[in-house]
């Protein structure tokens, strides 16, 4: 019962709706009870011969009037109390979404995609019978108990009834056990619905790589595994929510047994008729639904309960990305001075990642960033973006602290493209103006000759209204790539970033592409990374990267004559250009 506890923040929310739909269960019980009566007064009238047709019509006129008051009772509080269920999902789902929209990337580190997704589709679903099922359940079980219990107590017979309830005690013993077990299981059954629900998003998105390497058979007895996983979890839940409907009738069939012998009894004694016997029979029948009620509440609360605590566990988790109350809300401008004395990652704090960072770049200049893979320059990115703050040193616009500014006033002046490009499945024009819906359709055209992707949208069969696909599978690497620059450059960001954002384009169209952002990005920073020199060697600085440091710094000029990682890299990747052009 500690659910409903729980849940009481929402009830109380919509207290009126499930107080009009619990008296009409009462009301609903109430009704019902009087049926057995009904029917034992007209049974005994038919014993002692004194019933007429007229009488016969009025009671069969009162039974069916009772039918149809039912029906519409029981109308009303399913509108009220499942349609009100509902709610309960959609403010929870809201509050979920919103949740993952304000956390890190500690978080999401933390916690699988596919997990997040069962959590707020089957934990939310569980918790919505609480609040519907769970209700009735509770309401209907506990009215109809009582007023059947009221019912055999003082209008048929009390000793009769002490002696039929005389098993019933027992279900006590099992409702126990049942519920430790019932909750047990079933926060395994969900864990393990969750782990499948992953490994099914895991696989349809690699779907590409699995068939490439040919592992279909491999991923699909994966699959197998997790499946019977979850049946096993779920089987015994089963088990045990099984065992209790049986083991309840068999103690209502006992009870059911001492009411006939007994019952009888008084026949013969001439202590109670006919008719009171059958009403009382027809009462004991009632009482199973409400101890096999029991059974399936606890079912209901253990489930909800489990999965009420797994999105608590989401909902409590806290982003490290703490935004002070006072702070900006103005847009970023001026110099930048990235000064990092360390940073490492939280899952990993006894290895720094980046080192004795010290860059100054003047508003409107560029910003070249190289460096083995793993050199640091996505995690300098990371920095820049507040994916993390926990790192000594500090960031500063114009002077001005990051971690001084409001966050969506800092992300919303930055404009990054990263080395994994994410299209949403809509159409192309609606990918590039996804931070501005409002942008008209010339300039999101402009913006995609900008970066040279106009013309190959223009050879799609639906132009720019032509749907993408799910993560951009219906286009190539390139045009992914300058959809996702083109989106980022479209709000004329402050400092725009490109992380190797130009690998899959060929040198000619990367070339104009640099052009066109050094044209119309004059007075905004912009700072880009790369593996192939030639996007960065037109940069004021560039700053060479090993493990985490930086090791060589200056313009290409300067770093040529270095001799350093630099002209190493450059020459070899001139000797590659250099016979890729001979063999054609």
């Amino acid at each position: 019962m500690d659910m409903f506890g729980k849940l009481g923040w929402f009830f109380k929310q919509e207290r009126k709706a499930y107080i009009f739909g619990i008296s009409m269960l009462i009301l609903l019980s109430v009704m019902t009870a009087l049926v057995p009566m009904i029917i034992g007064i007209i049974i005994d009238n038919m014993t002692a011969g004194t019933i007429t047709g007229s009488q016969l019509v009025i009671w069969s006129v009162i039974l069916v009037v009772i039918a149809i008051v039912q029906y519409a009772m029981r109308y009303v509080w399913r509108t009220k109390i499942f349609g009100t269920s509902a709610k309960l999902e959609k403010i929870l789902r809201a509050r979920l979404f919103n949740h993952f929209t304000q956390m890190d990337s500690i978080f999401f580190q933390k916690y699988r995609t596919g997990d997040l997704m069962a959590r707020t589709t089957n934990d939310l679903n569980s918790i919505r019978m609480v609040a519907g099922g769970g209700i009735l359940t509770l309401v209907d079980s506990l009215s109809q108990g009582l007023l059947t219990l009221f019912m055999m107590f003082f209008f048929v017979d009390w000793r009769l009834t002490l002696v039929s309830i005389i098993p019933i005690p027992l279900l006590t013993i099992l409702i126990r056990f049942v519920g430790r077990k019932l909750h047990y299981h079933s926060r395994k059954s969900q864990a393990a619905f969750s782990s499948m629900n992953d490994k099914v998003q895991e696989s349809v998105t690699g779907m590409k790589v699995i068939k490439t390497f040919g592992e279909e058979e491999l991923d699909i007895e994966d699959f197998k595994k997790m499946t019977t996983n979850v049946v096993d979890r779920n089987q015994k839940v089963y088990l045990f929510d099984a065992a209790f409907r049986p083991t309840s009738q068999l103690i209502m069939g006992a009870a059911t047994i001492l009411g006939v012998f007994f019952g009888g009894f008084l026949v013969s004694q001439g202590e109670i008729t006919i008719g009171l016997l059958v009403a009382f029979i027809s009462y004991v029948a009632r009482l199973q639904w409400p101890m096999i009620a029991i059974g399936r509440l606890f079912n209901i609360l253990e489930r909800g309960s489990a999965s009420y605590d797994r999105i608590l566990e989401i909902l409590n988790e806290k982003s490290t990305i703490i935004e002070e109350p006072d702070a900006l809300s103005q847009s970023i401008s001026g110099d930048i001075h990235i000064d990092i004395d360390e940073f490492a990652y939280p899952d990993n704090d006894d290895k720094a990642s980046l080192r004795d960072i010290d860059i100054h770049i003047k508003q409107g200049n560029t910003l070249g960033i190289v460096g083995r893979t793993g050199s640091g320059k996505t995690s300098l990115f990371k920095l820049l973006l507040r994916d993390y703050d926990q790192f000594k040193g500090d960031i500063t616009f114009n002077g001005i602290s990051i971690k001084d500014y409001q966050l969506d006033s800092l992300l919303a002046n930055i404009g990054y493209v990263p080395q994994d490009n994410f299209l949403f499945s809509t159409t192309v024009r609606d990918n590039i103006r996804f931070a501005n819906m409002d942008t008209t359709n010339e300039e999101v055209e402009e913006i995609a000759k900008v970066t040279r992707v106009h013309e190959d949208i223009l050879g799609f069969s639906e132009g720019y209204d032509t749907l993408v696909g799910e993560r951009g599978v219906a286009l190539s690497g390139g045009q992914k790539q300058r959809i996702s620059m083109a989106r980022a450059m479209l709000i004329n960001p402050e400092l725009l970033i490109l992380d190797d954002s130009l690998s899959a384009v060929d040198a000619k169209t990367e070339e104009a592409i640099l052009n066109s952002i050094k044209e119309t990005r004059e007075d905004k920073s912009t700072i880009i990374s790369a593996h192939r020199l030639s996007s960065v060697m037109h940069a004021d600085e560039i700053v060479v990267l090993d493990e985490g440091q930086i090791v060589e710094r200056g313009t290409h000029e300067e770093l040529i004559n270095n001799n350093g990682w630099y002209q190493e890299m450059y020459e070899h990747q001139q000797l590659e250009l250099s016979s890729e052009m001979e063999e054609v």
